[in-house]
């Protein structure tokens, strides 16, 4: 059998997930959501930006927040050092002056009770967001999310997030994909199909947040199964894709590693345990049929393509070996021209693969240009096109690991 065979399902499946996606942009939901105009209303809102360790970025992060284009009377700021132990302490409160910013300090006992110590402040607060202490906001963010909240069965709304002044060829890969991310959260909101509210700027209805509870560890995805319980609770997610934020990312493969298995252990660990009644249930629409189904299918799927791919590639050595036993190294070695290559066949499998990467490029077009991001993206495109592939299987390796053996691998 050959070992083509056994990727067309995922390959299928991909197909699948991708073209659902574009018929969805196109749909008259998401156009709706497109044409959505910033708000001129400005209710009260709290930003709680939860801190440990982020002596070198804070300070950008909250002149960004004072930078917003919003009425600083209905804008609280609330600074929670989670028990920092480097200068973060003393730069947060370099701020104590400033009339609607509050910095509290406790002791480290996770990002969650941080979040919720600010919340816990936030008294007259309409809306509650938060912002990691590694992000920045554009001026124009916060008015571009409030409407999302028109409808008051809308409990949370996710902003547009980049990478922050991307460098490197792994930087501008990251890049790609979170602008790939821009387009799949406009999409889905359209289809009410978020399943994570991203710590740089996601926004949460207070009330609903005082009826379902604070934020709980989660397996290190307290954004994640904040998002389940409120998809649980009958609520909907919304998306702003002009509310833009610029996030700080790894800047080495083991760091981005690290990361990665992160979410993809809260992902699993979430979804198996804590959320799996939402899996397969028609009563939670595409989110339970396609998006949390398909999250599964991704992780075993890249994980079993790379091995195949391996198996593959090793079969297909020793194959090499044993026809070229015998022949003159220097023959096998020099690449020769042969009129044959022009006629070399183009199987499914090439021809979906081809498929397949031109609608993911698709993707990074259309979430540059819908979020009106400026950035150049061919590098990242490049990047994520030929790297990521050889890069994902290590991380959902190891959280596969780390899930089926209950390890528990520290945040930082």
């Amino acid at each position: 059998m050959s070992f083509e065979i056994l990727a067309y399902p995922f390959i299928f499946l991909g197909l699948y997930f991708e073209v659902f996606m574009l018929l969805t942009f196109l749909s008259p939901a998401a156009k709706e959501r497109r044409a959505r105009k910033a708000t001129e209303e400005t209710p009260m809102v709290a930003i709680v930006v939860p801190c440990w360790n982020e002596q070198d970025t804070i300070g950008g992060t909250v002149d960004s927040l004072l930078a917003l284009d919003y009425p600083a009377d209905k804008l609280r700021i609330i600074l929670v050092n989670d028990g920092s132990t480097d200068n973060t302490r003393e730069v947060m409160d370099s701020f104590t002056g400033i009339p609607q910013i509050t910095v509290l300090h406790k002791e480290n006992e996770g990002k969650h009770t941080a979040i919720n110590a600010g919340i816990a402040l936030a008294h007259d607060a309409e809306f509650i967001g938060c912002l990691d202490a590694d992000s920045f906001v554009a001026p124009s963010a916060l008015k571009e999310i409030i409407p999302c909240f028109d409808d008051p069965k809308v409990a949370a709304a996710t902003p547009a997030m980049s990478v922050h002044q991307p460098r490197n060829l792994l930087e501008q890969m990251q890049n790609a994909e979170y602008i790939i991310g821009i387009a799949l959260r406009h999409t889905l909101s359209a289809v009410n199909g978020i399943y994570v509210t991203p710590g740089p700027f996601s926004f949460y209805r207070k009330s609903v947040i005082d009826e379902l509870g604070g934020f709980r560890h989660a397996h290190q995805a307290e954004d994640m199964e904040m998002a389940l319980r409120m998809q649980r609770a009958g609520y909907e997610i919304e998306n702003a894709p002009r509310a833009r934020v610029f996030t700080r990312v790894p800047r080495s493969v083991p760091k981005l590693i690290k990361q990665r298995t992160r979410w993809t252990t809260g992902f699993l660990r979430n979804v198996m345990t804590d959320y799996r009644d939402l899996v397969g249930n028609p009563h939670y629409g595409t989110l339970g049929l396609m998006v949390l189904p398909l999250g599964f299918v991704a992780i075993v799927g890249g994980v079993f393509l790379f091995v195949v791919a391996l198996v593959a590639g090793l079969v297909g050595l020793i194959e090499r070996i044993i026809i070229t036993s015998g022949v003159p190294l220097s023959y096998t070695l020099v690449p020769r021209f042969s009129p044959e290559w022009f006629y070399a066949p183009i199987t499914f499998l090439l021809l979906s693969s081809v498929v397949v990467g031109v609608l993911s490029i698709s993707l990074v077009l259309i979430g540059r240009n819908v979020s009106r991001t400026p950035a150049k993206v061919f590098l990242g495109i490049i990047g994520y096109t030929f790297v990521y592939a050889l890069i994902a299987p290590f991380w959902l390796l190891r959280a596969l690991f780390d899930v089926l053996t209950g390890r528990r691998r520290a945040w930082r």
